[in-house]
Parts: C-alpha cells; sequence; structure tokens
C-alpha cells in the first residue's frame, strides 16, 4: 500500500510518501519538504504569531495539494514540538483540520523518542545490541535507551536546536557571551537527564538520528562501507570538539558552504552542535553512528507494525 507520513516539525514541513506492507523495508517513493522555522515565530507568551499562522496555513495548503496528487491509502499527518508546546497550539490544528482537511495528530515527546529508537533499531538490526539514541531536533532532545524495539527507558527535553538558536544565538555570527549563556543553560538541564541513564545498564552502541546530526556527521566525521553497499558515517567527539568552535566563528551564509551543510539549517547548526557536543560529554559517549531513518520511517515501521491481522492490507500480504 501507499503511505504517506506528514511531519510538521519546528524547522520544516515534509511530506513522505513510500510503499510498504507489514514485515517489508519502505520502497521511497517521493518526498516534499518547505522550511518553517516555526521558532522565530514564537511569542514572549508562548504562541505563535500571526505571521507564523499565516506562514503555517500557507505550507499546509501546499501539502494539501501535494497528498491529493500522492494517491495516498493512508495519510499518517504528525506535529512535533512547536505545535504541541504552542499556547495557541489547539486552536491553529483546528483550524488546518477545517481549511485543509488535515487532521494532525500531536505527538509527545516520549511517542517521538520511542518511534524513532524503533526506526534506528529496525536499520542498525539486533546485531548492535543496546544502542542509545540521540536525536536532536528543531524544538527538542529525545533520548533513549534499551536492548529491543522499543526502548526501556526514553524522555523528550527542551534542548533543540532550532529553540536554543532562538533563545540564545541571536547575533550571526553569535558572541562568546552568547554562546556561554546556552551552555550554561544546556549544563542546567542536562544532569537529571543523565543522572537518569547511568543508573542504566550501558549501551553497546549509541547512535544519532536527525538532519542535525547527520549534517554534524557529514561535516567533521568518517564514512566506512557496511552492510549491503550502505554507507555507515559515525561521529567521533574529538571531531566535533575540532569543528565546532570554527563553525561558531562563521557566519550562516558561510557555514552552508561547507560539506553536509544545508542552507536551511546553517543558522542553527551551531546551537544543535552544541546541544550534540554536550550530551556527548555529559554521557562520556566516544563515538557515535548514525541512522539515516528516523521520526518518520517509525511513524511509518510503528502503523504497519500495528495493522491488525484482518485488515486488508495484512491479508494481502499474506497470499
Amino acid at each position: 500500500m501507499r503511505l504517506g507520513v506528514l511531519d510538521v516539525g519546528s524547522n520544516t514541513v515534509h511530506l513522505l510518501v513510500v510503499d510498504a506492507h507489514p514485515g517489508a523495508r519502505p520502497v521511497h517513493k517521493t518526498s516534499t519538504k518547505a522550511v518553517l522555522r516555526l521558532m522565530k515565530y514564537l511569542e514572549p507568551d508562548g504562541s505563535i504569531s500571526d505571521d507564523g499562522i499565516e506562514r503555517i496555513m500557507e505550507t499546509m495548503r501546499a501539502a494539501a495539494e501535494h497528498i491529493a496528487a500522492a494517491n495516498l491509502d493512508e495519510l499518517l499527518p504528525m506535529a512535533t514540538s512547536a505545535l504541541r508546546e504552542a499556547t495557541n497550539g489547539p486552536k491553529l490544528l483546528k483550524r488546518i483540520r477545517k481549511e485543509c482537511g488535515i487532521d494532525l495528530q500531536v505527538m509527545s515527546g516520549a511517542d517521538e523518542a520511542r518511534v524513532t529508537f524503533l526506526a534506528a533499531r529496525r536499520w542498525l538490526g539486533w546485531a548492535a545490541g543496546r544502542i542509545q539514541l540521540i536525536d536532536i531536533g528543531g524544538g527538542s532532545l529525545e533520548l533513549a535507551i534499551g536492548s529491543d524495539e522499543l526502548p526501556e527507558f526514553a524522555m523528550s527535553l527542551p534542548l533543540g536546536a532550532g529553540r536554543m538558536t532562538k533563545t540564545f544565538l541571536t547575533d550571526d555570527p553569535p558572541t562568546q557571551d552568547e554562546l556561554e549563556k546556552l551552555q550554561a543553560h544546556i549544563d542546567e538541564i542536562l544532569p537529571d537527564a543523565v543522572a537518569k541513564f547511568t543508573e542504566l545498564r550501558q549501551p553497546d552502541q549509541v547512535v544519532g538520528s536527525s538532519k542535525t546530526i547527520r549534517s554534524l556527521a557529514r561535516l567533521a566525521g568518517s564514512q566506512v562501507e557496511g552492510l549491503g553497499g550502505n554507507t555507515m558515517t559515525s561521529l567521533y567527539r574529538w571531531q566535533l570538539e575540532d569543528w565546532m568552535p570554527r563553525l561558531a566563528q562563521l557566519p550562516s551564509d558561510s557555514r552552508h558552504a561547507l560539506p553536509g551543510i544545508t542552507q536551511d539549517r546553517a543558522f542553527q547548526i551551531v546551537g544543535g552542535g552544541t546541544v550534540l557536543l554536550s550530551v556527548m560529554r555529559a554521557l562520556d559517549i566516544e563515538k557515535l553512528d548514525v541512522s539515516p531513518w528516523a521520526m518518520r520511517e517509525g511513524v511509518l515501521l510503528d502503523y504497519l507494525d500495528r495493522l491488525p491481522d484482518d485488515s486488508p492490507h495484512a491479508k494481502k500480504k499474506k497470499k
């Protein structure tokens, strides 16, 4: 069947279309993305500004046209931290449903971590052993750990790349004072999370997902040939420590000329990289491997896993 995942995140609206059935690897068909940068539209009271609302509605109307043309059997529309935490989020969700016919389902931070962990597990396979996940979105940081397909423990923290950039790194490039205030904020939030993870049995492998981590790994990391001709990308802490001071000194319009740093991520890559480096230091992580599968793939896999045995698509598979 043809499935679509519509991901309304803090930075982008992304429609991923795949052909899939239970027990099979989803086959990518099309992918459509629009840059939103919702964090820049947040007001001091936590609401999305009028300009932000109009930008969202414009993007959602365009998404509705793409959805109609995709001939989907099922659409899985979801929204993450930006709409989840906006004070006027519920009102905006109703407007989107009424005007665009898209019933966005707001994911909790724990659910984001859970389905992203599932995607990373399926990508890496059982040979990876016990894994720890790090995922940095625009609005939040997700952490999870476990030995099975679902995490033993997962949590979400308000340390997303876009959120940190808007709150602390307002100059371009950021000043040293801004960087120090960002680091102090991260150091204030992380210890409780670190305490919970260090109480658990440590992982055999650490995996990172999200565009922020993939971008940093392409810039600073190492690549080797993996199974099936796939390239495995790894990022060592020392590589990130080497690059971060240099990234912070560059203006954003120079950063996107670097390998792996796209224009839509250039402004917030320093904020995201500072969060990632802080997590790796706090959890004593020397190396992480990158999973190209993340939350959207996890949502698809979770949906397929939950299909009842008597559904038409499950029956078709058995035949």
